[in-house]
């Protein structure tokens, strides 16, 4: 039975030495990129496979639903992965569907509505929609390790330091 060892979002996906450090955590033997767009776009999919496999792990580039039933049926078998997405919004769903993340870790996030999105750390815009996600993947699907970091080397920032934010 495989496990997710680190769940990560970031819009980038895939990047630089970020991805190649964060590969090198203790047991980990895949990434699974998780994106409808990627996934479906052979070229894109093609890209991200050979970008992964710079880390040295082997790279998986699927649709949310085929993570899932990957997850319902044979429990990622015997890989035990960076679950790799661009938004809180699937990953909260992956997660509420059934596969189970401890630790998550948001990494790039842009700002895309500048009424709503705040700069909760120098790489991360959240609105309170996703905040609100964040923290009831904390409280009630056993995430017991949320932080922003955008680069191994930046500083963290905890959840309830960025749900102060919004005053959660």
């Amino acid at each position: 039975m495989g496990k997710v060892i680190l769940g990560r979002v970031d819009e980038r996906l895939i990047h630089g030495q970020v991805m190649i450090t964060l590969s090198q955590k203790e047991g980990i033997n895949s990434i699974f990129v998780v994106d409808e767009g990627v996934a479906n776009d052979k070229f894109m999919r093609d890209l991200y496979r050979s970008a992964g496999s710079r880390t040295g792990q082997k790279t998986i580039v699927i649709t949310p639903d085929k993570a899932l039933h990957y997850w319902e049926e044979f429990n990622f078998k015997d890989y035990n992965c960076i679950l790799l997405t661009k938004s809180v919004g699937v990953m909260h769903e992956l997660i509420t569907r059934g596969i189970e993340v401890k630790e998550l870790n948001i990494g790039g996030v842009a700002q895309k509505n500048p009424e709503k999105d705040l700069k909760v750390t120098k790489s991360v815009y959240l609105n309170k929609e996703d905040a609100i996600k964040l923290k009831e993947l904390n409280e009630e699907y056993g995430v017991e390790n949320i932080y922003f970091q955008a680069t191994p080397s930046a500083p963290k920032t905890d959840l309830p330091a960025v749900l102060k934010n919004f005053e959660l």
